[in-house]
């Protein structure tokens, strides 16, 4: 009974997109943080790695964090240290001084999310992840994507972990495609169902992209069935793009996926 509630809830507050507003992210497949490939000097959310996904014709996903002086810059992780070999956060770097930060294993340097846009300039489908650390208020990263986007006229959507990303682009910038990234991570009891579905009403997105080992599950297959595009991460072996391909709408690659979708035993963008 608990459930049917939560399912009229859903339907009332989230309804499916209507058509045409978003039809564009079921046409393909996504390269997760563009077409990396260490040993080919393409790392996550470079340059090359993007210019990668372009020539191959695919969709591009990236990962965009704030600077302290309020800019969007392309990169995954709070902290340098990984990506870069450097000591320090993100959050507490200019974008001039981060834009010198040269990718280890790569001859790119970081990139601001306006680079980025110039760079794919409408060719391929975008999806940027809006990271937001816990605790951190959202509205200084969302105002600095937005203010990147305006005027960019390809196809491109927002989307996050955080509920709270995509409930501020449905108010300030309404006609931005947004989205709810999810994961179950082994939490399957009553009380995350339910949190689930509370992230789901927050939100109102979209489009749904979940972790590919929890896509079985009842609660993305039942936001599937009425209409909310379903997109699915991590995408990097066989066994993965087989579930991607009859329980998702579009997969988001890389490694052994993207492989097998350039070689066109899995769908391509």
């Amino acid at each position: 009974m608990l459930f049917l509630l939560f399912a009229l809830i859903d339907r009332w507050l989230v309804p499916a997109p209507r058509a045409g507003r978003c039809d564009w992210l079921r046409s393909g497949a996504f390269a997760h943080r563009g077409w990396h490939d260490p040993a080919a000097g393409r790392v996550e959310n470079s340059a090359s790695a993007f210019a990668a996904a372009i020539g191959a014709g695919l969709g591009i996903e990236c990962d965009v964090q704030r600077t302290r002086d309020g800019q969007a810059v392309v990169f995954h992780d709070e902290d340098l240290a990984r990506l870069t070999g450097q000591t320090g956060r993100v959050a507490d770097a200019t974008a001039a001084a981060l834009t010198a930060i040269a990718l280890s294993g790569s001859t790119d340097t970081i990139q601001l999310l306006s680079d980025l846009l110039r760079q794919v300039d409408g060719r391929v489908p975008l999806l940027i992840e809006v990271k937001i650390a816990r605790g951190r208020r959202i509205a200084p990263l969302c105002l600095a994507v937005r203010r990147a986007l305006e005027g960019y006229a390809g196809p491109v959507a927002v989307m996050s972990f955080d509920p709270r990303v995509a409930a501020w682009f449905r108010r300030y910038s309404p006609h931005m495609v947004r989205g709810l990234v999810m994961t179950e991570a082994n939490w399957r009891t009553l009380g995350a169902k339910a949190r689930r579905h509370l992230a789901l009403w927050r939100a109102r997105p979209d489009f749904l992209a979940y972790d590919i080992d929890d896509l079985a599950g009842s609660f993305p297959q039942g936001q599937r069935r009425r209409g909310i595009p379903l997109l699915t991460w991590t995408v990097d072996n066989p066994a993965r793009m087989a579930r991607a391909q009859t329980r998702a709408d579009a997969p988001i690659a890389e490694g052994t996926g993207l492989a097998m979708i350039l070689a066109g035993t899995a769908r391509k963008a």
